[in-house]
């Protein structure tokens, strides 16, 4: 991108810094993933894009934002988290990290991605994990089942992990906050999750060392029913958001560390979204559902390629087996197979 792209860019960054106030935050990030220091907008519905850009899958559609370099092709990330905080439009980290705001922050979700994993890393079982815990909607594939087999998610199981002896109430001062609020719970629930990821993840630091790649995606909706409750010029939202912060901190900073260094965090704070999003992740409260229309079923991009592999292979073979079938049924025995002339050796008279 020349000098005049870069220009313009910076100048529609300064004409929307007003306007949004979203952000998308870079925590932490390998040497392999370059991110650029600027103030360049991203657009909402182009984040997956860059989710993927990033771990080295290729979109459909270019994406001409400078923000992020090219980076090393041969060594890319082992662990992609994003982190989705709803109800605030910054939050004050603790680090100094790299910052964009958001341009018509719209509901998005990682489904592309972890398609591509599943699809190009099926057979390694990469581990994909979507959650979002207030909505009590799960989503593993691969060894996500076997490692997060113990996270709680529902509402109930994250209500009683919280009064457990090594819960993070024993370790995270309150100070306005309350464990007899509902609403305080569902926030404190969702940064229990946060702990018990990567404690659980810990556990098989295995993983986080075999050549797929790993996806994390996770809402959190606690602050934003917080502001509801209290309002956001109140002494519990500064809280929550003080201790939400410093929780997104450390989760980033461990979950780096349990993948050596070469994992990206990020995260994506939205005041409010434009649209609603319909999802296609599983709800762990989903029950089958009856439909009276007949509809087909949903394929990937690699379906007509397959098909036509599969397709001209047993055509191949069908012709294969015609052309020796009517050789053999015609061959002459005695003259064409090796089998009969060296088997048949006149004996010699002396």
């Amino acid at each position: 991108m020349g000098r005049a792209g870069m220009m313009l860019w910076a100048l529609a960054a300064a004409c929307l810094a007003g306007v949004s106030g979203d952000e998308f935050s870079v925590l932490r990030s390998p040497q392999s993933v370059v991110f650029r220091d600027g103030s360049w907008p991203i657009p909402g519905e182009r984040i997956p894009d860059i989710a993927a850009l990033s771990m080295g899958f290729s979109v459909e559609e270019d994406l001409s934002w400078p923000g992020l370099a090219v980076g090393d092709i041969f060594h890319r990330p082992r662990a992609t988290v994003l982190v989705t905080v709803k109800g605030v439009d910054k939050l004050a980290m603790p680090k100094d990290g790299i910052s964009y705001p958001v341009e018509n922050a719209v509901p998005f979700s990682l489904d592309s991605v972890a398609n591509a994993i599943h699809t190009l890393f099926s057979e390694e079982t990469p581990v994909v994990l979507q959650l979002a815990p207030s909505e009590e909607r799960v989503y593993m594939v691969g060894k996500a089942n076997s490692v997060f087999e113990d996270l709680s998610v529902t509402l109930r199981q994250l209500r009683n992990r919280l009064f457990q002896d090594n819960s993070i109430l024993s370790s995270i001062p309150l100070n306005s906050l309350s464990r007899n609020n509902e609403v305080d719970l569902l926030f404190l629930s969702e940064l229990q999750v946060l702990h018990d990821i990567s404690s659980l993840l810990s556990r098989h630091k295995h993983l986080a060392k075999d050549h797929s790649p790993d996806l994390y995606s996770l809402e959190l909706a606690g602050l934003e029913e917080i502001g509801k409750r209290y309002g956001e010029d109140s002494q519990q939202f500064k809280d929550a958001s003080q201790i939400l912060a410093d929780s997104l901190q450390k989760f980033a900073d461990e979950m780096y560390n349990l993948y050596g260094g070469n994992a990206v965090v990020e995260v994506v704070t939205a005041k409010t979204f434009d649209t609603p999003l319909v999802r296609k992740s599983r709800s762990i409260l989903q029950t089958a559902e009856s439909t009276s229309y007949n509809l087909g079923y949903s394929y990937n991009f690699n379906y007509a390629v397959v098909f036509n592999i599969i397709l001209w292979l047993m055509i191949g073979l069908a012709l294969a087996v015609i052309v020796i079938s009517y050789n053999l049924w015609n061959m002459d025995p005695g003259y064409d197979s090796i089998i009969y002339r060296m088997t048949n050796q006149k004996i010699r008279m002396d």
